[in-house]
């Protein structure tokens, strides 16, 4: 990952709910740099969500810079006034610490919900976090804003612009809990460009329609869901409207999130779902979004066995326009069914063969339109069960 200048990071071992590993992590962001982000939609979301919603329009001070303060095992989610008081409490505290507004602090909690977070134990490393603030110390961060995660995300780019080398980086968690309803994990990206936090705002707000909400696992949106991109400017390079730029934060967004999903929890395959022919993209993305989020679909995938007529019943209930007789359904390039009916020339053999690949390419055409929708899910195993089962032990 590379140094981003003017990002510091630092993580260490709080106890919030973990023994023997990192669980806090603080982001330091230089002044003037602009700060843009998408948070979940869920009605039950937690006060870190609120607060930064809060705080993301409001008047920045450009003589102070920023912080993103971020605790695994622990939602701060459906804990009513204590979850607020304690957000209130970790932005006083690092404000403190980095000598910036408690309002150009950003909060963030990920974990179990409904209990209330022992923010005194974050509160009491935010000296330690401070006096240990490297540009090099990414790679821990990634780590420590970990739950079930099986490894830490990470992904990065650099483009060329006006001669000019600008640097991205960024870094993801989510296993579970992961449906497309804005963001669907934490995510923070940072990069060394220089651009107004309006146009930087609107440039996220449209990538994440085409990755982090083009995702699923298991088709439920955390009430914790945060992604937040800081750009710094130290580069010296302004990209607002810049296709190259927009191309490369594009790459690390879509890389990120599909980091998420093959490390679905318990999950065997990476599924590509492509949706064609609609009568909208709407209507597309509604498709798409059953077939995706339908257990039937994703038990046959782990059981590699190509039974198409789950894609069939996923089209049926979608809610979307559709006609049996204009359907037709493909497994990687082998033509499925057509016409309302299996294919003359599908062999069971070889789709069973092409469910045995880690990587599996499903496109349902609904001869309608031009309407299209290209979304990323995983199988669904018998170890998801077990996960999720034992998460609070």
């Amino acid at each position: 990952m590379p140094v981003i200048a003017g990002v510091q990071f630092a993580a260490v071992e709080a106890g919030v709910r973990y023994a023997g590993r990192k669980d806090v992590v603080l982001a330091s962001i230089t002044a003037g740099a602009s700060v843009a982000g998408v948070f979940t939609t869920s009605a039950t979301r937690s006060a870190n969500v609120l607060d930064c919603q809060r705080k993301l329009h409001a008047a920045e001070d450009p003589k102070h810079g920023f912080a993103f303060l971020v605790n695994s095992g622990n939602s701060n989610a459906f804990t009513g006034r204590h979850g607020d008081a304690s957000v209130e409490r970790m932005c006083q505290a690092a404000g403190v610490a980095l000598g910036i507004p408690d309002a150009h602090v950003y909060t963030a909690s990920t974990g179990v919900i409904g209990e209330r977070l022992p923010d005194e134990k974050i509160t009491g490393a935010m000296q330690q976090l401070a006096a240990t603030l490297a540009p090099d110390n990414i790679g821990d961060a990634a780590k420590a804003i970990m739950t079930t995660d099986t490894f830490p995300k990470g992904a990065s780019a650099q483009v060329q612009v006006d001669g000019t080398a600008v640097n991205i980086a960024g870094i993801a968690k989510g296993s579970g809990m992961i449906a497309p309803d804005m963001a669907t994990m934490l995510v923070y990206i940072f990069t060394d460009a220089r651009i107004s936090q309006p146009a930087l705002q609107t440039l996220v707000t449209d990538l994440n329609s085409k990755t982090f909400n083009a995702i699923t696992v298991d088709g439920d949106t955390s009430t914790s869901d945060t992604l937040l991109i800081a750009a710094t400017g130290v580069a010296d390079v302004d990209v607002e409207g810049n296709d190259q730029f927009a191309s490369a934060l594009h790459e690390v967004m879509l890389d990120l999130a599909h980091q998420v999903v093959r490390d679905g929890e318990g999950a065997s395959k990476f599924v590509e779902l492509r949706v064609t022919g609609a009568a909208s993209d709407s209507d597309a993305r509604k498709v798409a979004m059953s077939i995706a989020n339908s257990p039937l679909v994703k038990t046959a995938v782990a059981g590699e066995d190509p039974n198409w007529g789950r894609i069939v019943m996923a089209v049926g209930k979608s809610g979307a326009v559709a006609d049996r007789d204009r359907l037709s359904i493909r497994f990687g390039d082998i033509l499925v069914a057509e016409n309302g009916w299996v294919s003359p020339d599908y062999k069971e053999a070889d789709a069973a063969a092409y469910m045995k690949n880690q990587d599996i390419i499903i496109t349902t055409d609904l001869g309608l339109g031009a309407g299209v929708s290209i979304m990323w899910t995983c199988d669904l195993t018998h170890r998801y069960i077990e996960i999720n089962a034992d998460y609070r032990s």
